[in-house]
């Protein structure tokens, strides 16, 4: 790809230019009509049209188009296989062709105006194995798309993919019912384990458990009365906030980021919520009032649904609602976010962990069976407080109970007294290790007896690497690649995997980097992927089987790896190597992913070590 390409490809996926989307877009139709038109500037095309899948109905529908006939938008449905478009959507490979109408599949759609555009180029938006719909770009020049084109309109659709997946579901929202609330107990003391160290003080916030109601979002009674310009004002404050939290939090974690606020940006705009509230307040609900009834709304429609990842959003709608609450109320003292506020929770998925870290919380409890090995190194390289207790009683400690939680000794204490607040306080002082460590390190190490030995880093979150850095590793001994897997819903794609990887391999001076290839199965679990019956999951599909049976996911990370390294030769570690020939499977597909690069004019890279 050339410079230029690169340059637009750059410009088009930053998250960035993707949130200024959110700021014009009125609503998610707005919106998805903003990426048409910058795309279709951006790759100097006469038209960009974006269609969705329809996966109940199994049909793709026109949702934006810049450049053919509007009121086709809503009313454009194909069957995947009709037509060129169709046929991306089916087979899930970009379609490119000079004079589009020569082709067997091309179809006229009657009224749309697009039978004087020659040249074609579709790309199937993916996430991971879901199909969600097709990017379309059309021009009246023939052979007008190369190669470079393609590739950079891959990139564009992976980093649209888990947006337009949420436009998708708003979309489809059925009508909500009215939520209930519960009350609840406390105790003084709560015994767990260590999963993460450290220490904290704050209040608690109930995210979830067993027979808990605390989902619903409530205000206090208050004498302010908010106007309709308080409300404005309110919505405008709350999109600035998130568009603030997911710019910092792509500078910060750039491989984790994925858009993750995109939900939260959405539904903001989207004329079913904030557009209720409005409609609410004109017939007489105050703004605080109109919050609270829709948002709660959403929450019971959400928690209620037989779709997963629709009640993996409940959480997302009771922080958007807080938040306006909070920017309605004006006061200076709340930080909406998670700001002295120890969690406590029945589980936690990658993702909503990554959230609340972003948002500043100051400590996790989790119940039970609710964390994985994936969430526990994340929560380490996060710097966040954690532990794990089988005792429930921590469902009955109301929201806002002054809390201690000193996780070197597994303790979560429950209205602290003075002095148990200033061990914790005198603990927190005194936390930072890392500069002690600084002082004491040296650019070359020796043991005792004065033989040269390399310490090298193991990285999980790009975040790590500043650490790194500070403490003079001698280049990256191991990344663990599984991270930005396990933190999405679906599985990230090659671009996205290539800019996390290319940050990896120049994130220190040091060139010697090993990336060791997708690690998930035992308690790394994918959550978008079916659930398989193992008499053992630890010894079963997982590691290097697993990607010796799902060979497109294996090719596409071990492309994004070998791009990422350039010129240079890195190391590439295969996970729970059993035989020769798990071995010798993996190195041919290494093989098959050079010739690939080759074929696809990326160029012709170094074979890298392999072990």
């Amino acid at each position: 790809m050339n410079k230029a390409v690169e340059s637009s490809v750059d410009m088009i996926c930053s998250v960035s230019e993707l949130a200024t989307l959110f700021r014009q877009g009125q609503d998610i139709r707005g919106f998805l009509s903003q990426v048409v038109q910058i795309v279709s500037r951006h790759m100097q095309a006469d038209i960009c049209s974006i269609f969705l899948y329809k996966e109940q109905r199994d049909i793709l529908v026109l949702e934006a188009t810049a450049g053919l006939y509007s009121d086709m938008v809503g009313k454009l449905a194909l069957k995947p296989g009709e037509g060129l478009t169709g046929l991306a959507l089916r087979e899930l490979r970009p379609i490119r062709e000079g004079h589009g109408n020569n082709n067997p599949y091309y179809k006229a759609i009657p009224g749309s105006g697009e039978e004087r555009y020659e040249s074609f180029l579709a790309v199937p938006i993916i996430r991971g194995v879901k199909r969600v719909g097709v990017l379309v770009l059309q021009d009246e020049r023939s052979s007008r798309f190369s190669k470079s084109d393609v590739q950079a309109l891959k990139a564009i659709a992976s980093q649209l993919a888990a947006t337009l997946e949420n436009a998708q579901l708003f979309m489809t929202l059925p009508e909500h019912s009215e939520p209930s609330a519960m009350d609840m107990g406390i105790r003084h003391l709560i015994r767990g384990t260590q999963v993460v160290e450290g220490v904290a003080l704050g209040l608690a916030y109930q995210m979830e458990g067993p027979g808990n109601n605390d989902n619903l979002i409530s205000a206090v009674d208050d004498n302010y009365k908010e106007t309709m310009e308080d409300f404005h004002s309110a919505i405008d404050n709350t999109e600035n906030q998130l568009e603030e939290l997911q710019n910092r939090l792509e500078k910060e974690l750039a491989d984790v980021a994925s858009l993750i606020f995109s939900a939260h940006l959405l539904m903001l705009r989207d004329e079913g919520f904030s557009g209720a509230m409005e409609k609410r307040i004109h017939e007489g609900s105050t703004p605080k009032d109109a919050v609270v009834h829709i948002a709660n709304n959403y929450i019971t429609l959400f928690a209620e649904s037989h779709n997963p990842r629709m009640r993996e959003k409940v959480q997302d709608i009771k922080d958007l609602g807080h938040r306006i609450l909070e920017n309605l109320l004006k006061d200076e003292g709340l930080h909406g976010d998670y700001s002295g506020q120890i969690i406590l929770s029945n589980e936690l998925l990658p993702s909503e962990l990554l959230k609340l870290a972003t948002q500043n919380v100051e400590g996790l409890v989790l119940f039970g069976g609710g964390i994985t090995a994936h969430v526990s190194v994340l929560a380490r390289s996060l710097g966040v407080p954690l532990i794990l207790t089988e005792d429930d009683n921590i469902f009955q400690i109301p929201s806002n109970t002054s809390l201690a939680l000193d996780a070197h000794q597994g303790l979560l204490i429950v209205n602290p007294d003075d002095a148990a607040r200033k061990r914790i306080e005198q603990l927190i002082e005194g936390s930072d290790q890392v500069e002690k460590l600084e002082t004491a390190a040296r650019p070359e190490s020796f043991t005792a007896d004065g033989v040269r030995i390399y310490l090298r880093a193991t990285v999980n979150l790009l975040s790590d690497l500043k650490l790194a850095k500070r403490l003079k590793a001698e280049g990256i001994g191991l990344y663990r690649s599984e991270f930005p897997f396990l933190i999405r819903s679906d599985f990230p794609s090659e671009e996205e995997q290539y800019l996390i990887y290319k940050q990896v391999v120049d994130g220190l001076d040091n060139p010697l980097v090993t990336l060791r290839t997708l690690d998930v199965g035992g308690d790394k679990i994918l959550s978008y992927i079916p659930d398989s019956e193992e008499a053992n999951p630890f010894l079963g599909l997982r590691a290097i089987r697993f990607l010796l049976e799902n060979k497109k996911v294996f090719v596409g990370q071990l492309k994004a790896m070998i791009r990422a390294g350039g010129k240079r030769q890195i190391r590439i570690l295969f996970p729970l190597i059993s035989s020769l020939d798990d071995f010798l499977n993996a190195r041919r597909i290494v093989l098959k992913s050079l010739s690939f690069l080759k074929r696809d004019g990326l160029g012709q890279f170094p074979m890298p070590k392999l072990g």
